[in-house]
């Protein structure tokens, strides 16, 4: 209606006027309401071509969208394993901090599993004090050991030169060698035995202690999950917990999380579905304004920061039957995602509220730059006054909004 407001001012009116002026024609005479249709025939059909073309270089250099929300998402409340509930430590609807404690539920079975890996912790402890007193008494072993062999050495080099000498017998010698030799594999077997237990309490302990903590810390894991916390800032839903109750991973959950802070909490920006005639206009750095239903009369100034490189209408996922495109018929929208200029802009607007967008192009920059000719110059002027249109559309409809919800609507 505006815009054929606008464009009868410089079309009907004019041809009205040269008729009522220069060809003498009157209002109620000449023109009448049958007449009018062919006496302004040149006034009306320029009208309407120029209304036509206004409202398409409007609307698709400055799009608008009811499809407008704060979006914010939800964290199910779930244990990593079923149970049942012990002991609960908040309420429904109160603010929870990251690290809040929320429920514990019954642990009898990790209790256990903990008691024996901390017996199994304090059994190789008290091997490493039997392994410390096998490792002194192999190094005495081989202390002893080498005194047999060095006084059997002594003995056997003393003998042999008696022997070289034909003092003594050559059986008396072998029987000493053979002394030496067995008092040498002795002292072997005493080192052996020295480096077994040495290797005991360097290696193979450590590794079993190391062994037994792992599995200790895995069950204090294990019972540590048997309590649930909050991962991040936010407010309890549905959480309508008792002790006594059982909840599943899959089949029961806890109740809902809703962050308080960050993008995902909805207050930080907007997302907004356009027509997918304007992925070619909007791009990130668009400037936009929002009007919601949560905070009205008011008008939000917005930027567009990321915008969604796929329409959604056409994702598809592998099942038992081929796919049909007609049933996708109804086309998707393009995804944007705004922020306010100002901070603290969505300041008192409620998450998941609706919301009317509208986007402006803006050719400033590109004009000034000089790399465009005169007419194009002159055009995308046209095309960036024109916006203001729809501004004062969007705050129109910020004014009738309130009373087409609470009178219309009956809401």
């Amino acid at each position: 209606m505006f815009e054929v407001i606008l464009c009868s001012l410089v079309t009907i009116l004019p041809d009205y006027l040269f008729r009522r002026y220069r060809q003498g024609m009157r209002w109620g005479k000449e023109i009448t309401f049958f007449t009018m249709w062919y006496e302004l025939r040149w006034g009306i059909s320029a009208c309407a071509i120029l209304t036509i073309s206004l409202v398409t270089l409007i609307f698709f250099y400055h799009p608008t969208t009811n499809n407008a929300t704060p979006m914010f998402r939800t964290m199910t409340i779930l244990p990593e394993q079923g149970g049942r509930v012990q002991n609960v430590y908040v309420e429904n609807n109160q603010e929870v901090k990251a690290g809040t404690a929320l429920f514990s539920m019954y642990d009898e079975s990790q209790a256990a599993v903990i008691d024996s890996a901390e017996v199994k912790v304090k059994e190789v402890e008290a091997d490493f004090a039997t392994a410390d007193a096998r490792l002194e008494a192999a190094k005495s072993g081989v202390e002893r050991a080498r005194s047999t062999y060095m006084r059997s050495k002594n003995e056997y080099d003393r003998k042999k030169k008696l022997q070289d000498r034909q003092l003594i017998s050559e059986s008396e010698v072998q029987k000493l060698a053979d002394t030496v030799a067995i008092n040498q594999a002795g002292l072997s077997a005493a080192k052996a035995d020295e480096a077994s237990a040495f290797a005991q309490i360097e290696k193979i302990l450590p590794a079993k202690k190391a062994s037994a903590v792992e599995v200790l810390k895995s069950a204090k894991v294990e019972k540590g999950k048997r309590t649930v916390y909050a991962h991040v800032d936010g407010q309890l839903k549905q959480f309508i917990l008792q002790p006594g109750d059982y909840v599943n991973p899959i089949l029961r959950p806890a109740g809902i999380l809703v962050p308080s802070s960050g993008e995902a909490s909805g207050k930080e920006g907007v997302q907004a579905g356009f027509s997918q005639l304007t992925a070619g206009v909007i791009k990130v750095g668009t400037f936009a304004e929002i009007t919601c239903l949560s905070k009205p009369f008011t008008i939000i100034p917005m930027k567009v920061v990321r915008v969604q490189n796929v329409i959604a209408s056409g994702q598809i996922r592998p099942n038992e039957t081929l796919l049909d495109l007609q049933e996708r018929a109804r086309p998707g929208t393009y995804a944007v995602v705004m922020k306010p200029i100002y901070e603290g802009g969505l300041e008192g607007v409620v998450p998941g509220t609706k919301c009317i967008a509208n986007a402006y192009s803006y050719h400033h920059d590109l004009i000034e730059s000089g790399t465009i000719g005169t007419a194009e110059s002159i055009y995308l002027h046209v095309v960036d006054a024109v916006g203001i249109v729809h501004a004062v559309i969007l705050r129109l409809q910020a004014l009738l909004l309130p009373v087409k919800i609470l009178v219309f609507s009956g809401h």
